[in-house]
Parts: structure tokens; C-alpha cells; sequence
């Protein structure tokens, strides 16, 4: 176990003789968090704007299609390529998978996307109407990911870890980066804004608003001292991206299998990361819609819930003019929106353990006492009649999912607090799945970690 002592002299320390010791202690896995510099493959400055997308799971293959549609160098066509094919084609056939290496590759030939010459760090900062939050893009260690230094708060689902392994195989890249956080400290904080003072690479507004401003780190003072104010973090924490960074692990693992000559130094062991301080993170909630109401009526289920472990007040109809929107009010209060209408729910006092960090989370509070025991969703991971929506989209998109037809109710959340993700993350336990929801999102085709 670290002393207290050897922990402060490596966080205070940074380029000095003393660090250089500290280090070597350090590398033998008494304590360490390792983040690496990488020749990264981003776009050519006046083609930024164009690469640059949203993340792969922040569109449905419809709306990735229209955005991307009349614009040859859209990222979506490597990390969504089922646009290029009829809205039938399974998005899993491995003629998709082929074709986003073919469009990576048309990207690179043409000198759309080039390579760094040497290992760099970058600065990415991200600005979203009033909110700015930058992080330090740099390659994490599968290792530290797999030994709990990057620690998880939310379980993944096998068919979608699969799916990002296999685009990372076909591509031979990590194409999208794991969104990382760190209690925030202060000599990362004072080297980070050290870097700020370079001239960006990149600096545009996206089409969906947000701003993204990019720099690169290439002297070596600063990607040294940033190594080792690392080594001084106790952890890091998966924010978003829990399927990319267990997909970076199953293809390691398989590498490593394949490989005799393997020396744990290969790209494969590590995987491409943005890195941010906790203090800076803005979350949103993540809500849930449920495609049917099982063999129940709409009086049987609002009945249910009544006598269950919520109180339950309905809300004037949005659509009538007459009332507003039932969202929640603060934490342990739920908006449902059903048939029409909205209601608001109230979890009652001692329907939950108040003294356990998993139980007294909302998206515990509704998944133990509504979507399970009534609506029978047990595992919300593996069952198909849930989804979840992101709380960016607003709750008139809960409105016009279940307006639609194509579910039958839907739930607002309050939004998970980043104190709650550290808390569950170093007590070794996760969260329901889809947690939480961060804004501004990362960019996707902005960098990339070939393997």
C-alpha cells in the first residue's frame, strides 16, 4: 500500500531527480496511472468541420444518415458506415464493417486525415452555450483498466462491447475516444493551462453547436511533466464510454493471445482517451421509455404504481395548453409521461436505503421499485422493451416517443451528480446502466489511436 507521504512528494514533483526515483517506485505498480503520448490521425484543418461528428451512439442510423447526408467526409461513414446501405441491411453484416475501413482508408489516401510524425499529446476543449470543460487527449493503459486504476460505474452490454471490438479489429484503430475524469488536481490543472497558451489546430462550431478547439502538445517538457503529474492520480473513472474501453480490452486480450512476441508495450495495450477534471464536467439526466405496458391497462398500471412505493399526482396535459411539462423536481422525484399525459411520482420515504450509495440513486429508486417489480424488467441491460434518451433531446422527445406509438411510457430522471459516479465507481460497485449523460459530447473523427 502507498504511504501518504511517497503519494504527496509524486504529486507535488515533476521534472526533478527526486521525481525521476519516485517514478521508478511507481513503474514497479506500487501506484501509478500511465497515460501516453501517440502519433495521432486527425483531419487537415479546413476539413475538420466536415470529419467531425457526434458519437457513433448518440444517433440512430436514420438521423446519422440525414446529417450525414451530402457530405463525403462525415465521420459517421466510418463509425455508422450502415448509411451507406439500405435502411434493411443489418448493421452487424460484415459488408458494413468493411466499408468504414474503406472509407477510413479513402480519408487517409486522399490526405483528408493525416498522422503525426512523433508521439503528442493534445488539449481539447469543448465549449457548449455558458459551459467549457478541456481534457488532455493521450492513449490509457488497458492494464490500469483492467486492475481497477480506471474504475467503472456502469455494467456493459455483451452485443454492443462486441460490436466496437470488431470496428476496432476491422479498422485496426480506436476510432472513437473513452471520455475520462480524474479528481481534479492542481499541477495538472497548472500544466493544462501552460498548453492553453499555443495556438489551437482546430477551432469550429459544429453544425449541432457545440465548439470544438483542438491543440497539439509536442514539446517534450510538457508531455514529460504531464506523464508524471499523473502518476501522482490515484484513479481515473470511466465517465462515458464504458463499451469502448471494455471493447479496447477484448481485442488487447486477443492480441495478446495471438502475439508470442507480446511485450506489453504494443498500441493494442492501451487505448485513446480524453481526459478531464471532475470539477469541470456538466451531467444531464438519462431517461427511460418502455415499449409496452405488459398485459396491463393504462387504469391497472397507474393503479399499480399508486399503491406501490411512489406518490403519484397527475399534471395538466402539455399538449392542451392548460399545464406544463411534469418533469422532476429534484432528486427521488420522477415525470411519467403516459397516454397523453404527465404525471409526477414521488418515491415515499423508506422505499429505499437511504445509507446504500447503489439503492439511493434515482435510476435505482425507479429500476427497484416500478420497473421491475411492475413492469418486469429485470435486467435493463439485456431487455429489448427499454431504451434510453439522452436528457439533451428534452422531454419532448420522451413526448413523441410515446406519442408515436412506438412506446408506452415514458420517465424523467434528475441527473446523477459526478460526486455519486466517484462514490459508486471507488466502492467497486456500479449503477444501473445509462446513468448518466454528459454535455457537451466528444467529437468523433477528431483524433484517432491506430493500432
Amino acid at each position: 500500500m502507498i504511504s501518504d507521504s511517497f503519494y504527496h512528494k509524486l504529486k507535488d514533483c515533476l521534472l526533478d531527480t527526486e521525481c525521476e526515483r519516485l517514478s521508478f517506485y511507481a513503474s514497479k505498480d506500487l501506484f501509478m496511472i500511465r497515460v501516453r503520448p501517440f502519433p495521432g490521425v486527425r483531419p487537415v484543418p479546413d476539413k475538420a468541420k466536415a470529419v467531425v461528428s457526434p458519437p457513433y451512439d448518440v444517433l440512430d442510423s436514420n438521423e446519422a444518415r440525414q446529417m450525414a447526408e451530402g457530405n463525403p467526409y462525415s465521420f459517421l461513414r466510418v463509425s455508422k458506415p450502415e448509411i451507406e446501405f439500405d435502411q434493411a441491411m443489418d448493421p452487424y453484416d460484415p459488408r458494413v464493417y468493411r466499408r468504414g475501413t474503406e472509407n477510413i482508408r479513402r480519408l487517409m489516401t486522399t490526405g483528408v486525415l493525416i498522422q503525426d510524425g512523433n508521439p503528442c499529446f493534445y488539449l481539447y476543449t469543448l465549449r457548449m452555450g455558458d459551459h467549457t470543460q478541456t481534457g488532455l487527449v493521450a492513449v490509457a493503459s488497458v492494464d490500469d483498466y483492467e486492475q481497477n486504476r480506471i474504475r467503472k460505474h456502469e455494467h456493459t452490454r455483451p452485443e454492443k462491447e462486441i460490436d466496437r471490438a470488431r470496428i476496432i479489429n476491422e479498422l485496426d484503430g480506436q476510432i472513437e475516444p473513452v471520455f475520462l475524469t480524474y479528481r481534479a488536481a492542481s499541477s495538472i490543472d497548472d500544466l493544462l493551462k501552460e498548453c492553453l497558451q499555443r495556438p489551437p489546430v482546430y477551432d469550429f462550431v459544429a453544425d449541432y453547436g457545440v465548439q470544438h478547439v483542438f491543440r497539439v502538445i509536442d514539446d517534450e517538457r510538457h508531455i514529460e511533466a504531464l506523464q508524471k503529474a499523473f502518476l501522482a492520480i490515484e484513479a481515473l473513472y470511466v465517465a462515458d464510454g464504458h463499451h469502448r474501453s471494455a471493447a479496447a480490452a477484448r481485442v488487447r486480450e486477443t492480441r495478446r493471445a495471438d502475439n508470442p512476441g507480446h511485450t506489453g508495450e504494443e498500441p493494442y495495450n492501451f487505448f485513446l482517451a480524453v481526459i478531464f477534471p471532475h470539477a469541470q464536467l456538466h451531467i444531464l439526466d438519462y431517461n427511460r421509455v418502455v415499449k409496452d405496458l405488459g398485459a396491463m391497462s393504462v387504469d391497472a398500471f397507474l393503479n399499480r404504481v399508486e399503491r406501490g412505493q411512489f406518490r403519484l399526482s397527475e399534471c395538466a396535459s402539455s399538449h392542451s395548453g392548460q399545464g406544463q411539462r411534469c418533469g422532476p423536481l429534484g432528486t427521488h422525484t420522477f415525470g411519467m409521461y403516459l397516454k397523453g399525459r404527465w404525471y409526477r411520482l414521488e418515491a415515499k420515504p423508506g422505499s429505499y436505503d437511504e445509507s446504500d450509495p447503489i439503492a439511493r440513486l434515482d435510476v435505482s429508486i425507479l429500476q427497484n421499485n416500478l420497473l421491475a417489480p411492475l413492469l418486469g424488467i429485470t435486467d435493463p441491460r439485456t431487455d429489448r422493451r427499454i431504451h434510453f434518451v439522452g436528457g439533451i433531446r428534452g422531454l419532448g422527445e420522451l413526448e413523441r416517443l410515446v406519442d408515436s406509438g412506438q412506446h408506452a411510457v415514458a420517465f424523467a430522471l434528475f441527473p446523477t451528480s459526478i460526486d455519486q459516479l466517484l462514490e459508486v465507481a471507488d466502492a467497486g460497485q456500479v449503477m444501473p446502466p445509462k446513468s448518466t449523460w454528459f454535455e457537451p459530447k466528444l467529437g468523433s473523427g477528431i483524433i484517432i489511436h491506430m493500432l
